[in-house]
């Protein structure tokens, strides 16, 4: 299946960023909407997209536009990447699924469907790859934490929204390393974790990691080979907790030290920190106290079970991890 021109929903941010190169790469055009500072109609500006001046870059919230608006502005693509959404990192006010139902699954709801009244052909949508966890480890619960439970719900709303009419593939994303000029990477809370205390302790288990040029990679593989309902977690290496907080503790010269506890030992202070949560009327995404129990097991991927298909290329992990690292210091040095 071949694409002239894509819509990037979150394409100025770090995975949509990203995800355009490789659609560039790929020679397909890219139309992308960026917020605004200020309530506007959708408006072109200046490219914000650093040596990315093909790209036509609008200006609006999408959220503000009404159906006609957003119809005439996918009119002449073909494919559409939803690389927007709220994570699990948002700490809402009690019900958190209301929240994330209203940030993440509405919103791909209503893209999915005007995108088949534009004629698109295919739809592919970002996720978390512990929706596959909840799926492999139903013990752990993760299907009714809140974040889980909408992102599994986006992708079968957007797969019923699309049938019959476009395709649409989910991606499933681990952690994700790499960097984007002046943005500082997610993974600075880590960092000052680690540089902050003497003691920083861990969880005996792991993720699966990929890089966000991977992420864009997999995203066009999605695009170009990817069936309707399929969902595709992703994964390079394989990476415990121990291993990851020692490459940043390397990174920073420091002599913290990073003990492997087991669950009894941390569930307290997880529990304690819902609780604090909890008392001010908010909750995480995903629970604390389930992110003790998952990252007690080793949440790992192969890689050869989606990148031959996705096309995507396998990389030096742990060297993009320490050049994130490095751009997290330089970057706070410059603040």
């Amino acid at each position: 299946m071949k694409f002239n021109k894509v819509f990037v929903l979150g394409g100025t941010g770090f995975l949509g960023y990203h995800t355009i190169k490789e659609l560039l790469n790929n020679d397909i055009k890219v139309k992308t909407l960026s917020l605004p500072p200020k309530k506007d109609t959708v408006i072109k500006e200046d490219n914000p997209l650093e040596g990315m001046d093909t790209v036509e870059c609008l200006v609006g919230n999408i959220n503000e536009m009404n159906d006609q608006e957003v119809i005439e502005m996918l009119s002449d693509c073909d494919g559409f990447i939803y690389a927007a959404g709220a994570d699990e990192r948002i700490q809402a006010e009690i019900p958190a699924k209301r929240f994330y139902y209203e940030a993440n699954v509405l919103p791909t709801q209503r893209m999915v469907r005007l995108a088949c009244q534009a004629g698109l052909r295919k739809f592919v949508v970002f996720g978390s790859y512990f929706a596959e966890m909840a799926e492999r480890y139903p013990e752990t619960g993760l299907k009714d934490s809140p974040y889980i439970n909408t992102r599994l719900l986006q992708e079968q709303v957007a797969f019923a929204e699309g049938e019959g009419k476009i395709e649409v593939c989910g991606l499933r994303l681990p952690y994700i390393f790499g960097t984007m000029k002046e943005r500082m990477p997610l993974w600075q809370m880590f960092v000052d974790r680690i540089r902050d205390n003497d003691v920083y302790p861990v969880f005996k288990g792991g993720t699966a990691c990929v890089t966000a040029t991977q992420v864009g990679q997999a995203a066009v593989g999605a695009l170009l080979y990817g069936h309707h309902r399929e969902t595709f977690a992703i994964g390079d290496i394989n990476m415990t907790y121990e291993e990851f907080a020692n490459i940043i503790k390397e990174e920073l010269g420091t002599n913290t030290q990073i003990p492997v506890i087991t669950l009894e030992e941390g569930l307290p202070t997880y529990k304690e920190l819902d609780q604090n949560l909890a008392e001010q009327n908010r909750e995480s995404g995903i629970h604390m106290e389930m992110i003790a129990h998952v990252q007690q097991k080793f949440c790992y991927l192969n890689w050869a079970d989606t990148f031959p298909k996705l096309h995507v290329k396998r990389e030096d992990i742990r060297k993009e991890l320490r050049k994130t690292i490095r751009y997290i210091i330089e970057l706070e040095s410059q603040q």
